[in-house]
């Protein structure tokens, strides 16, 4: 079992939607036309959301997006790992966590100080992967407010 984790590429964009489509259906926040239209420019090389493909021996099997950002609190360049899905084929294995580990390497080396993430409240299962991976729980309530409609 060799995961390897290779940046997303514009003729990439049909299988990142489609395993945003079932990452986003499954997590219960299908995505809207703004998020689809994103996937492309996201797989095109926006440098501020760097996409990759998790490959298993030459096979996608997943992919996982990191963001950047700029934080005082977090002493310079902090980022999200946005997205990160693996297909449900591929799940049950340990490739979760070299997933995550992939990642966080990917994440060390574009620069990003402090790697944040999201977990959904019952997604109890990754929450202690993320833990266990040396995550720690903000103790926090993320919120949001849509500014701009549409893409």
């Amino acid at each position: 079992m060799s995961l390897s984790a290779r940046r997303a590429r514009p003729e990439d964009a049909a299988l990142l939607l489609t395993m945003s489509h079932a990452f986003h259906d499954e997590d219960g926040s299908p995505l809207d036309a703004a998020a689809q239209a994103t996937i492309a420019h996201v797989a095109a090389g926006e440098p501020l959301a760097p996409a990759y493909l998790l490959e298993e021996n030459g096979a996608a099997i997943g992919f996982f997006i990191l963001t950047l950002g700029y934080s005082v609190e977090n002493g310079g360049t902090d980022g999200f790992i946005d997205d990160i899905y693996l297909i449900p084929a591929a799940r049950g294995r340990g490739l979760g966590q070299k997933a995550v580990g992939l990642a966080v390497e990917q994440a060390k080396a574009i620069g990003i100080r402090v790697l944040l993430l999201e977990v959904e409240a019952q997604n109890a299962r990754a929450y202690h992967l993320y833990r266990k991976m040396g995550f720690t729980d903000t103790k926090r309530h993320l919120l949001r407010r849509v500014l701009a409609e549409g893409h």
